[in-house]
């Protein structure tokens, strides 16, 4: 266990929708503030990218860390309207991230995909105990982790540019 955790400060910002008040900077600022912001927690490189690549079509915002202590200090200055967490990590793995995660109110409600090996399997009556949204077993496919990141988390395409005028 990691003593010291940095979740003393964890807050989550109230989020206003646009009105027709507001000028149309004020709306594209407040609608940039309510993206979907997604973390992805995974001490391996090529698994953090896959989930950027997975996610490219969709209007959210991505963070990564390489381990759950890393991942607290990043949810301080915003929580995530979803997690996609690694089990098996240094550091702090994502058992001890999602026990922390579920002990503390502030941070309960944040859905939680689990990335997950056939080694895990020991591990996989505990992570459903402790409420995960999802798991997706490793290796997987950008569309795989794609779908089941939609099945929790209500996701947008990205608009498509606008052709150009002249």
């Amino acid at each position: 266990m990691v003593v010291g955790t940095p979740t003393s400060g964890l807050h989550c910002i109230p989020l206003v929708h646009p009105t027709a008040h507001s000028s149309s900077a004020d709306n594209k600022a407040l609608l940039l503030l309510m993206r979907p912001k997604i973390l992805v927690v995974d001490d391996a490189k090529a698994v953090r990218l896959l989930a950027q690549k997975a996610m490219a079509p969709y209007d959210c915002e991505m963070s990564e860390a390489a381990n759950g202590y890393n991942a607290l200090f990043l949810m301080e200055k915003g929580l995530p309207g979803l997690i996609i967490l690694d089990v098996n990590m240094p550091v702090m793995d994502g058992l001890e991230l999602l026990t922390l995660l579920k002990s503390k109110p502030a941070l309960a409600a944040v859905p939680v995909i689990m990335l997950t090996s056939p080694a895990d399997h020991g591990v996989s009556a505990q992570l459903m105990a402790l409420g995960i949204r999802g798991t997706v077993m490793k290796p997987f496919t950008a569309a795989a982790l794609a779908e089941k990141v939609r099945s929790v988390l209500a996701l947008e395409p990205l608009p498509l540019p606008s052709p150009p005028q002249g």
